[in-house]
């Protein structure tokens, strides 16, 4: 195995751009550590194209009009990092036990290499030991029947597929629950919530071709340097053509700064940059609502001012009459924010809100972008429904060029989403799913993944069967959780790579191994094609080709089938061997499910740049109670929940641009100046000197939650960096022990890792 040594960290300014030359030595270094053969160099050439696979990081939108090379550092490292030649076999796990593997590094077991063989956990031993599939099936099926369906968890990761998802809701509906938490609820569920009741759908509202009609750019809480850069590209293009980028983000992130594009061999040759943000406001963390507010606020007073004297309105008052409810009470409690307040809490100078403003007041069109910088607050929700209240003021939501784009992490996120993966019965057409299955259907809410936690810790959840991901080491609380893991009745992991989750065994446990996406899956009818959706609401196929790591994988939908047959009675209306043998079945199955989303399914597999799935509200046409667009008043200024005190400092939980989620491809993050280790804390100067601390000192964070828990996180290289005064940055996962499980999203229970109470210990 390859290791990246972190014994000797060093942290130095970075001063190249996004893209550029930095990309190219990036990948240059990861492709021979993840000893790939030559066969990953001919998959990077078919990704995101057409006919080819869809990438397994982000889910930014694929074009109709792709790159020679329609990849980004990020993606071309997760297609290094699947079809890595390394492998973790059964002799790896005769050598380790898992105790001692807990004293790996997240890198180094995922870095081992490909899963190959199914797995069972031998507690007398405390090893994996090779199974049969039949064996390991049978297992799993006798575990699972005698069990309360209500203490079962059926949690996917956002990387499988439409068909797999599909299957896997229906499995756990006939099963007898909706615990089906997924990687939304950690991440985007705030925009579901917030959107859906704003405007009436619970997804963005923009697609690709709009970048190509905005004159700006609103940019909330989004590292599109490190989690989209692809879209990079269509910043620049939007640059090129004049149109102004506006970005409130309490770090300032290498690609929202500039971008040198490593296709454009010009730019490459003379080392040229565009430059992104023609504004950029390093708002608090969790003080965008203060920041909205006071955009909201000169533009409404603006607007009296100019009715007053006859003069052209600032706000769009026909929208508002004919599509909005509630301007009234909005506009209201603008008129009434207090400066002092709004500029306290956002940190921000009032000049630079104003000249937000004008922008803002003068274009167009505008898109509003936005990340987990927004969502993960405990006022997650009204961060997204005072990005809505901004759109709506000038018509900003159903036009070319404008609306609300949140950026999905996960490659298929948001697609699970629309094929059933969802703790909540109004979001499943169960009528439909009732008599295409002859069977009744569950109503009562399911298990999200903080309800999950809770369950897990409290020991109502008897069983966890994971469809990918890394659970346990994405949600908060780690340290209970890891504890009260092994109290489970059964743990099945369904993987690629060895992860942390895997190490924490139940009393039945199994680690079964499946394809990644870009490896050729053939069935009974021959090679099979899946699909996804990205973040604009398009879908796409997606064939993989590569040959399989091992012999012995099976399919995600084979897995699911497998164990659907092993735990639920026979049903003449399901027959899952049928849709295994050839997925197209699968895709009729949800086209009869959700006939107006996937008509004619299998005949638009291979639409260029994906076909659409539609939008109501892109129509103005709004699937609210009210049947109009409705701003909402803010309960308060700040997102985070809790109040400001003396020593006490709002946390943000970062990714570094050598990871994806849980996953760490290296221990460089460029963009920062990090390499050789994860172990940072970012401060501004001005705090590491007022608390005495100077830097390269090693300090410990301590949850400040007054809950009387004790959370502590040791370890931590202090840093400067360009954060807002109170705040601080550290790696995710590492930080989440920190976080309380508690410590949520109201409405929509997605952890508040971008604003998490702490104080500083020695």
């Amino acid at each position: 195995m390859t290791e990246q040594k972190s014994d000797e960290p060093q942290i130095e300014p970075f001063k190249g751009p996004a893209g550029g030359w930095g990309s190219v030595r990036s990948l240059a270094e990861i492709l021979p550590r993840e000893r790939v053969s030559p066969e990953a160099f001919r998959e990077l050439v078919r990704q995101n194209k057409p006919d080819g696979f869809q990438c397994v990081s982000c889910a930014w939108p694929k074009p109709a009009n792709h790159h020679p090379a329609e990849f980004c550092e990020e993606g071309a490292k997760a297609t290094a990092w699947e079809l890595t030649t390394l492998r973790t076999t059964p002799d790896f796990f005769r050598e380790h036990t898992l105790t001692e593997l807990r004293g790996w590094r997240d890198y180094d077991l995922e870095q081992h290499g490909r899963l190959t063989h199914p797995l069972r956990y031998d507690a007398a031993t405390d090893k994996y030991v090779a199974v049969s599939w039949d064996e390991a099936f049978g297992a799993i099926g006798d575990s699972l029947r005698p069990l309360d369906p209500k203490s079962v968890v059926f949690y996917s990761s956002g990387r499988t597929s439409l068909e797999a998802s599909y299957m896997y809701g229906l499995m756990a509906r006939l099963f007898g629950n909706q615990n089906l938490p997924d990687s939304s609820n950690m991440c985007h569920e705030s925009t579901s919530v917030g959107l859906k009741a704003a405007i009436g759908v619970p997804v963005g509202t923009t697609r690709l071709e709009d970048f190509e009609h905005c004159d700006a750019i609103f940019f909330f809480g989004q590292n599109v340097g490190s989690n989209a850069p692809r879209m990079l590209h269509d910043l620049r293009s939007c640059r090129k053509r004049g149109v102004e980028i506006v970005t409130f983000n309490p770090l300032r992130e290498r690609g929202l700064e500039r971008f040198t594009d490593p296709q454009n061999p010009l730019e490459m040759a003379t080392l040229k940059e565009t430059a992104i943000s023609t504004q950029y406001h390093q708002v608090r963390a969790g003080g965008d609502i203060a920041a909205m507010m006071g955009i909201a606020k000169f533009l409404v007073e603006w607007d009296d001012a100019a009715l007053s004297a006859g003069e052209p309105p600032v706000l769009d008052h026909a929208f508002i009459e004919a599509h909005t409810k509630g301007f009234a009470d909005f506009s209201a409690a603008v008129r009434a924010a207090d400066w002092g307040a709004i500029l306290l809490e956002c940190g921000l100078p009032k000049d630079e809100l104003e000249a937000s403003a004008r922008i803002y007041a003068k274009a167009k069109a505008v898109m509003a972008i936005y990340g987990m910088g927004l969502t993960q607050h405990v006022k997650g929700v009204e961060n997204v429904r005072m990005v809505v209240n901004l759109l709506l003021l000038r018509g900003n939501i159903g036009k070319p060029g404008a609306g609300a784009t949140p950026v999905r992490g996960h490659s298929n996120v948001q697609g699970q989403r629309t094929v059933g993966i969802t703790e909540k019965t109004e979001l499943v057409p169960v009528e439909k799913l009732e008599a295409q299955y002859g069977f009744t259907a569950p109503r009562k809410k399911g298990l999200d993944t903080v309800e999950s936690c809770r369950g897990v810790i409290d020991g109502s959840v008897k069983a966890f069967v994971a469809l990918g991901g890394n659970f346990l080491r994405a949600v908060p609380e780690t340290a209970a959780m890891e504890e009260a893991w092994p109290r489970l009745d059964l743990s099945v992991q369904i993987a690629t790579k060895l992860n942390r989750n895997h190490l924490f065994p139940g009393k039945v446990t199994y680690l079964l191994p499946c394809l990644g996406r870009i490896e050729e899956d053939v069935q009974a009818s021959g090679p099979q094609v899946v699909t996804v959706e990205d973040s604009t609401s398009c879908i796409h196929a997606s064939r993989g080709k590569a040959t399989p790591a091992s012999e012995h994988l099976l399919s995600e939908p084979a897995i699911v089938a497998a164990i659907a047959n092993r735990i639920l009675p026979p049903n003449p209306k399901v027959d899952w061997d049928a849709w295994v043998t050839d997925y197209a079945r699968i895709r009729d199955a949800i086209e009869t499910t959700y006939p107006e989303v996937f008509v004619d399914f299998n005949k638009r597999l291979f639409t260029p740049g994906g076909f659409w799935k539609g939008n109501k509200a892109t129509e103005r046409i709004w699937l609210t109670p009210s049947k109009k667009a409705e701003f909402l008043v803010p309960s308060g200024l700040s997102a985070t929940g809790f109040d400001d005190a003396k020593g006490r400092f709002r946390l943000m939980t970062l990714r570094s641009n050598d990871q994806f989620n849980t996953t760490i491809y290296g221990y460089h993050d460029r963009f920062r100046g990090v390499k050789g280790t994860r172990d940072v804390l970012f401060m501004n100067a001005d705090d590491i000197a007022e608390a005495g601390l100077v830097e390269g000192q090693i300090v410990a964070l301590e949850s400040d939650a007054d809950d009387g828990k004790v959370r502590r996180r040791d370890g931590l290289i202090v840093t400067p960096y360009s954060v807002p005064r109170g705040c601080l940055g550290a790696y995710y996962p590492e930080c989440n022990v920190l976080m309380p499980v508690e410590h949520h999203a109201e409405q929509s229970h997605v952890p508040a890792a971008k604003s998490v109470p702490v104080r500083i210990a020695a």
